[in-house]
């Protein structure tokens, strides 16, 4: 009487010690993925980070026509002192052939060039420009104040740009036009030394650059 029950026992024992054991298998194979993860997150290399990148530098603009043609910035803006709105124009007229036949270039903008030989000694209101013929000279002016000429400027090279003007003086008004320029510079003046009407050509101012040299 005392056997059966042991074996009954033994039974139960062998039975739940086998669930156990399974179970723990079971357990240990749910864990190793897990476990492996984690060594390998825990052991792999950082990725590397790439470095920022330079910015470029910005690129020095550049003036561009119409037409698209690109400007050579050496060339876009010509050495000089600049006086009023500068010069725009880029074909020069000669001064010799505005003087000579003035009548097709009135009320049209031209650009000039030359040694500058003589300043308004008042209030620098105006300069003279010397042309490609000996003698011949034409007067950029603008109106006082607008723009001021040194004196220091005669001798120095000029690039005007104006409106050609032709005004027509009466024997009276050549007079008066004689007188004002013997006051300007503090020499005598004759009227009797004026004898017949004259005409003025001027260029009347724009812009202009004043430099050393050509």
């Amino acid at each position: 009487m005392t056997r059966a029950p042991t074996r009954a026992l033994r039974s139960v024992l062998t039975a739940v010690l086998g669930a156990t054991l399974a179970a723990g298998a079971l357990a240990g194979c749910d864990k190793g993925p897990a476990r492996s993860e984690a060594t390998a997150a825990k052991t792999a290399e950082p990725a590397a980070t790439a470095a920022p990148a330079t910015p470029a530098s910005p690129a020095t603009p550049i003036e561009v026509p119409a037409g698209g043609a690109t400007i050579d910035p050496a060339v876009a803006k010509p050495p000089g002192t600049p006086y009023g709105a500068g010069v725009k124009l880029v074909d020069a007229t000669s001064i010799s052939a505005i003087l000579a036949t003035p009548e097709p270039f009135a009320g049209k903008t031209v650009r000039v060039e030359g040694m500058i030989a003589d300043v308004c000694p008042k209030r620098g209101c105006w300069m003279e420009l010397a042309g490609d013929v000996a003698g011949d000279k034409l007067r950029f002016k603008v109106e006082d104040g607008a723009m001021v000429f040194p004196m220091d400027a005669k001798g120095k090279y000029a690039v005007a740009e104006g409106v050609v003007a032709i005004t027509e003086l009466t024997l009276e008004q050549t007079r008066e036009y004689a007188e004002h320029q013997a006051k300007e510079y503090g020499k005598p003046y004759d009227p009797a030394s004026i004898t017949k009407p004259s005409r003025i050509v001027r260029l009347d101012g724009v812009g202009a650059l004043i430099r050393d040299q050509k």
